[in-house]
């Protein structure tokens, strides 16, 4: 299928350039002060520097305080638990932050070049579980979804790579009812009892992180996993329902029978319901020229563009829970670019101005210091001034792939 891409919003006239800039000098000279990423390999400094870099008719003062907080991030990249997964300290995060950060510096193109390769064979001699799954063994936060995803960060990643996360993501989903993802070991879990024996549906931990894997796979390697992204996609638009707000969405796993919920569940997010799911349906039925399956997420989305609330569907107590990318505005303002951009979807692209002016509002407040807002990509204030640079500015979107986006 061919879209038009959606022209760029207009200029930004009130210093977003300067904001990101500031909130980078900031960070580099107390790195590990208030803002401070938990784990310091995580790549939301590099993913804010480089989109601030790229922007056209940025300032040489912008571009240097981009360059210094890369070298400042790359001094401590790769320390951390050492698992491989994208985000919570792991290696594929600081592969993307390496990559995206060779744009400044380009010496680092050789450290990422390394660590690659020393993912890619881990991965290519490393069996994982096909029952009784946890997350870390598919999903895009800890899993293979979200290492294939960092390899597509920054550069087009070469077929070979995307191979042993692609046939691990395939072999899960060998069957219709996708029984493989049902999780296990999380009994009397404090957070995640919900969640035992049960099939995710969501972006960063369930089965639409994977469809969005899936999805880069085939249009990185060809159809040989497209199979098994027709069986996730399937799978997944079948759990959808509509609350009392009218909207079509997610529950946070598999219905498997149940009565689907009618309350409004507060949470359209990246992470969680309608907003990352109806994505992952929509450029999985891109990538497979499924024009059916491609109109039937963009309903999904047309009614969360008309129904969204920001009173109601923005919640939580902080910055990172009504601003960031993972539960907040950014991470629905980058979707609804997507789906502008790619789609041509004017709902989309009018929720997007919406999602804009109110970041443009409110993330100047949100970083006046002793601001304690974290240094993370997902929850924090980098993620937040990315997004509104590449949507607001035309900034570079090499880093989108890191959400499952394009």
């Amino acid at each position: 299928m061919q879209h038009r891409p959606d022209p760029l919003p207009p200029h930004d006239p009130l210093g977003l350039v300067d904001l990101a800039a500031g909130h980078l000098t900031a960070w580099a000279a107390a790195p590990d002060g208030p803002g401070a990423a938990r784990l310091p390999s995580d790549p939301g400094v590099p993913v804010l520097a480089h989109t601030l870099a790229s922007v056209g008719g940025g300032t040489p003062e912008a571009r240097r305080a981009a360059a210094h907080a890369v070298a400042v991030w790359a001094r401590n990249a790769g320390r951390g638990p050492g698992h491989h997964g994208l985000y919570d300290g792991g290696l594929a995060g600081t592969l993307a932050g390496l990559r995206l950060g060779a744009a400044l510096h380009p010496r680092l193109h050789h450290v990422a070049d390394r660590l690659r390769d020393r993912l890619v064979a881990a991965a290519t001699t490393r069996d994982g579980r096909r029952r009784g799954v946890r997350l870390a063994d598919y999903d895009l936060i800890l899993g293979p979804a979200g290492v294939l995803l960092a390899h597509c960060a920054g550069a087009r990643p070469e077929p070979g790579h995307l191979l042993p996360y692609r046939d691990r993501l395939a072999a899960l989903c060998d069957s219709d009812d996708l029984w493989r993802l049902r999780t296990d070991g999380y009994a009397g879990h404090p957070h995640l009892a919900w969640l035992q024996g049960r099939v995710n549906t969501g972006m960063g931990h369930g089965v639409a992180g994977v469809t969005a894997a899936l999805t880069a796979a085939v249009r990185h390697t060809g159809p040989a996993a497209g199979d098994a992204l027709r069986r996730a996609a399937r799978w997944l638009e079948a759990q959808a329902y509509e609350d009392d707000r009218g909207l079509l969405t997610w529950p946070g796993a598999g219905l498997d029978g149940r009565t689907p919920p009618r309350d409004a569940v507060p949470r359209q997010a990246w992470c969680y319901g309608a907003p990352g799911v109806a994505w992952a349906l929509w450029d999985a039925a891109d990538a497979l020229g499924d024009t059916g399956a491609a109109d039937r997420a963009a309903a999904v989305f047309t009614r969360l563009a008309d129904r969204y609330d920001e009173g109601f569907h923005l919640c939580g107590d902080g910055p990172a829970d009504v601003l960031g990318l993972c539960h907040g505005a950014a991470g629905v303002l980058v979707v609804a670019d997507a789906f502008a951009r790619y789609a041509g979807h004017a709902g989309a692209a009018g929720l997007r101005e919406r999602l804009t002016a109110l970041l443009r509002e409110r993330l100047p407040g949100a970083l006046v210091p002793p601001s304690g807002w974290s240094a993370e990509l997902l929850t924090g204030a980098p993620g937040a001034l990315a997004a509104l640079l590449t949507v607001a500015h035309g900034a570079s979107r090499a880093w989108l792939p890191c959400l499952g986006l394009r």
